[in-house]
């Protein structure tokens, strides 16, 4: 059974510091105990108590302690870097949609923890080719439709605004001076908060995380109609 979420332990924040000078097999095989007491369980529990806070907010994302939270281990097998091991924890929240038909394959909330990069965010990144011309047509066929959601005063507040890698140009077939240039420039179509250390190491943390998605639900909700 999953235990209420405590927070992260000063010592959890120093293991990753520690492991990301170590990131050999020996060296995590020997500590495993405790990367699970202090990172894997709690990590855990966040996912637990941050569904709760999704269902009393009512934010269509999904939270699972068991699915939502990545694996600490590496894909090296096409890597030029062999570190057999990741030096964050994090955890994925894919969106659930508002009906049985709703959900997406795409896009939804994430978590990050790592000594000096603790944040949460959310969007499309790396999206398919399709949805990010789906996404431009979007942008240039009703340009208030996408406004109304990444303007929308609560999100803006707590996110200031979607980002992400951007082409140099405007796409072919879309004018340089278009008025949503920038808009459709982009690769990702991204947004995210950075959390301070105390934050993290609050029981509260679920409810910050909660409390940040369910500002971005229109946004969320705009990203997972592209395409459809």
């Amino acid at each position: 059974m999953t235990t209420a979420f405590m927070g992260f332990a000063p010592e959890a924040i120093q293991f990753l510091v520690d492991f990301a000078a170590n990131n050999e097999r020996p060296w995590f095989q020997a500590r495993k105990a405790d990367y699970e007491r202090l990172l894997k369980e709690p990590l855990e529990a966040l996912c637990a108590d941050v569904a709760g806070e999704f269902e009393k907010r009512g934010v269509p994302l999904l939270s699972d302690p068991k699915r939502s939270p990545f694996r600490i281990y590496r894909d090296v097998r096409f890597a030029k870097d062999k570190s057999p091991y990741k030096t964050h924890v994090a955890a994925n929240f894919p969106w659930r949609g508002d009906g049985a038909d709703d959900a997406s394959t795409g896009g939804g909330g994430y978590f990050h923890l790592q000594p000096g990069e603790v944040y949460v965010g959310g969007g499309m990144w790396h999206p398919e080719p399709a949805w990010l011309m789906a996404w431009r047509e979007a942008v240039d066929r009703d340009p208030s439709r996408v406004r109304a959601a990444i303007d929308n005063r609560r999100f803006v507040k707590r996110f200031k605004e979607v980002h992400g890698d951007s082409f140099k140009r405007t796409p072919t077939g879309y004018a340089a001076d278009h008025p949503e240039a920038a808009l459709l420039k982009l690769k990702d179509v991204t947004f995210g908060l950075r959390l301070a250390d105390a934050e993290v190491r609050s029981a509260e943390l679920p409810v910050t995380i909660a409390t940040a998605f369910a500002d971005a639900v229109p946004v969320f909700r705009l990203l997972a109609s592209i395409g459809r």
